[in-house]
């Protein structure tokens, strides 16, 4: 076990399983965001938990703008880990931007990998006719631009917009109070990494399962986005969620983790074919 690693992005194993379930937060976020979700799965499986460098109680010397300019940083970030705990078979759970990190890291590795699942993921999020991701490339710069003048500002404004379910406005202040204890020169890089991803061509390229979580009436990745996913995707499962917003995880864990235990349960799709529900 490479100690270096474990507390470079304090990783956290729990769970009676041996199959690893490695659980990767999305941006703006760090593991805690999963603790409504992660144990219902200790009884079957090995689960793990990090921070990737930059974010959540991750060791912030480490950082290198360099290699966190692109999401390969953040996908290395997973590689790591899964070589510091030797993990192999491993379910790899990813939330919004994390699903795209995690289709690099298993496109890199495909060995390490069983199954992805994809909560809320996007793989573009500006639209490039007659592909459509949400938002045009004017509406990402003038947010990174809030973010950069006004950063406080910013969650307070995009927090409630990526949450939805306002009359749980607990759930918004969260992710609010979770942006702005991020270091605001570290968000911004890894919401340029995000926000200007192009991984289309990478999801045509996995080969391994995966399960693709559309949530509805969601800002970040629209229904258009999901579907593209699953008519794109080798090997894809589509399932439509009730849970409104863009952290089911959250507003919504039992639903997210009914989903994803069915599909767990089930004989994955075979990689070349994709299916949806």
């Amino acid at each position: 076990m490479d100690r270096r690693i474990i507390t470079r992005n304090n990783v956290h194993v729990s769970g009676r399983g041996t199959q690893p379930m490695l659980f990767a937060h999305g941006f703006g976020c760090d593991q805690n965001m999963w603790r409504y979700v992660a144990p219902a799965f200790e009884d079957d499986y090995r689960v793990v938990l990090f921070d990737y460098v930059g974010s959540g109680k991750s060791d912030l010397k480490a950082y290198d703008a360099q290699r966190y300019a692109t999401l390969d940083g953040y996908a290395q970030d997973v590689l790591d880990v899964c070589r510091a705990l030797e993990l192999r078979d491993v379910v790899f759970v990813g939330h919004s931007v994390s699903s795209m990190i995690g289709v690099l890291a298993a496109n890199r590795e495909p060995g390490l990998f069983s199954r992805l699942i994809m909560v809320g993921p996007s793989p573009r999020y500006i639209n490039d006719a007659p592909y459509v991701g949400g938002f045009e490339r004017a509406d990402i710069e003038g947010l990174l631009e809030t973010m950069e003048k006004n950063y406080i500002g910013w969650a307070n404004f995009l927090a409630p917009a990526i949450m939805k379910n306002p009359e749980r406005p607990e759930l918004s202040e969260e992710l609010e109070a979770s942006f702005c204890s991020t270091d605001p020169v570290i968000a911004r890089r890894f919401a340029e990494a995000t926000f200007f991803s192009d991984n289309r061509a990478d999801l045509e390229k996995l080969g391994v399962p995966a399960l693709v979580m559309q949530c509805s009436d969601d800002i970040i990745a629209p229904n258009a986005v999901g579907e593209y996913i699953g008519r794109v995707t080798p090997g894809s499962t589509v399932r439509l969620l009730e849970a409104t917003g863009h952290c089911p995880h959250m507003s919504h864990p039992e639903e997210t983790i009914q989903v994803i235990r069915e599909y767990l349960a089930a004989k994955p799709a075979a990689v070349g074919a994709a299916t949806g529900a």
